[in-house]
C-alpha cells in the first residue's frame, strides 16, 4: 500500500483554528491563499527570496512560500489579517500609513509582518550583521536606518520606498519603546 499523500491538519491563523485536507506538498503561502482565502499574504517570487509572503509563525519571520502547511500544524501563524485590533490599525501598520511606506501596495503585507519581528528582535537584543558591539552584556544597539535597513533586508519593495519603510519601522519601534502610541519621526 503506497504512503498517504495528503492530510487533514488544524492551523492557528491569527487566533483562530482552521481544519482543512492539504496535499503534502502545499505550502503555507498556498493554503493560506487558496484553501482558506486569506489573500493578504502575497505571492510573490515563489521561491522565498522577496519577502512578500512573510508571516509570522510563533512569533518569528517566516516566508510562507518556502514552508510546508503541514509543517504549521500546532504552531501560532500570524498573517497580515491578524495585526490590527479590530478597526483599529497596529502602530506599525498606521507608521506605514502615515510614512507613505507603501507605493502598489504588494509588498506591504511581508514588510509589515517583517517589521513587527524586526522590532521585536531589537528590543530582545538581537545583533544584526551591522552590529557593532554584539556581546550581550552591551545591550540592543541603538535602532539606526542602517540597523532597519540590514533588518529588513529580506523583504524587497519593487517600487523602491524603502526610504519611508526605514522611517516607518523607526517610528513604530520608537512608539512601543516608549509606549506611545505614535512617536515623532
Amino acid at each position: 500500500m503506497a504512503p498517504s499523500t495528503s492530510s487533514v491538519i488544524t492551523l492557528t491563523i491569527n487566533g483562530e483554528k482552521y481544519t482543512l485536507p492539504v496535499d503534502h506538498r502545499t505550502t503555507l503561502l498556498d493554503a493560506l491563499r487558496e484553501h482558506l482565502d486569506l489573500t493578504g499574504t502575497k505571492k510573490g517570487c515563489d521561491q522565498g527570496q522577496c519577502g512578500a509572503c512573510t508571516v509570522l509563525l510563533d512569533g518569528r519571520r517566516a516566508v510562507s512560500c518556502l514552508q510546508l502547511a503541514v509543517a504549521a500544524e500546532g504552531r501560532d501563524v500570524t498573517t497580515i489579517e491578524g495585526v490590527a485590533d479590530g478597526d483599529r490599525l497596529h502602530p506599525v501598520q498606521q507608521a506605514f500609513l502615515d510614512l507613505d511606506g507603501y507605493q502598489c501596495g504588494y509588498c506591504t503585507p511581508g514588510q509589515i509582518c517583517s517589521a513587527l519581528a524586526v522590532i521585536e528582535e531589537h528590543a530582545a537584543g538581537w545583533p544584526s550583521a551591522v552590529t557593532a558591539d554584539v556581546r550581550p552584556e552591551a545591550g540592543p544597539p541603538p535602532l539606526s536606518a542602517d540597523e532597519i535597513r540590514e533588518r529588513m533586508s529580506g523583504n524587497l519593495c519593487r517600487c523602491g520606498a524603502y526610504v519611508s519603510i526605514v522611517q516607518a519601522v523607526a517610528q513604530a519601534a520608537e512608539a512601543q519603546a516608549t509606549g506611545t502610541e505614535e512617536a515623532v519621526a
